[in-house]
Parts: C-alpha cells; sequence; structure tokens
C-alpha cells in the first residue's frame, strides 16, 4: 500500500470555493482503480494551504489514474484554485491506526 501526499497551495480568498470544487471532482477518485481512501486537510496555522493523502494500492494504480481521463478532469476542476504549483510524494505504509488495539483512523471508501 501506498499513500500518496499532495500539498495543494489555494489562493487565500478561494478556500472555501476550493473545498465546494474538490467535493465536486472527489468522485473521480473515488471510482479508480486500486483507490484505498483520501483524506483532504487544510492547515490550522495555513488554512490556505491543503494537505490531500491518497491511498493506494500500489504506485502503479496512481500512475494509471494520472494518465486517464478522470484525472485530468480532477485537475481542471481544481488547477485555478492553486497559487502555486502543487507537490506531490509518495510513501509506503500500512494503514493508518490509533494505536494499539485503538482501531484504524483510516475512514477508507
Amino acid at each position: 500500500m501506498i499513500y500518496e501526499i499532495a500539498l495543494l497551495p489555494v489562493y487565500k480568498e478561494r478556500v472555501d470555493e476550493f473545498r465546494r470544487a474538490f467535493a465536486e471532482v472527489a468522485p473521480l477518485l473515488r471510482r479508480s482503480n486500486g483507490y484505498g481512501g483520501h483524506m483532504l486537510a487544510q492547515g490550522i496555522e495555513t488554512p490556505e494551504r491543503f494537505n490531500l493523502i491518497v491511498r493506494w494500492e500500489s504506485l502503479k494504480a496512481h500512475t494509471e489514474f494520472e494518465a486517464g481521463e478522470d484525472h485530468r478532469v480532477f485537475m481542471l476542476g481544481l488547477e485555478r484554485y492553486f497559487s502555486e504549483e502543487p507537490q506531490v510524494y509518495h510513501i509506503e505504509g500500512a494503514a493508518f491506526t490509533a494505536g494499539e488495539g485503538d482501531g484504524a483512523l483510516w475512514s477508507g471508501n
């Protein structure tokens, strides 16, 4: 399992619009092969910076999504809100957990 981490800088005055736009394009992520859940988290100290964390079955699943039409439409729905180029990287790891015996925190699909 891998996690895609996208750092999304949004124009301060467009944060609410971005949230609505993301909600509209999120189904494109959910229907992707190898998708395992996502979290969009807004910065506390910097509310114009969002972190999108997507759990993928494999790096291949993510790169296949990126090469497809759904990704193109996904980005078209969001790119006008970015104040600068988003940064994306990947990490490997198991599902998030709350700790020993507390159960998983990851919401999944």
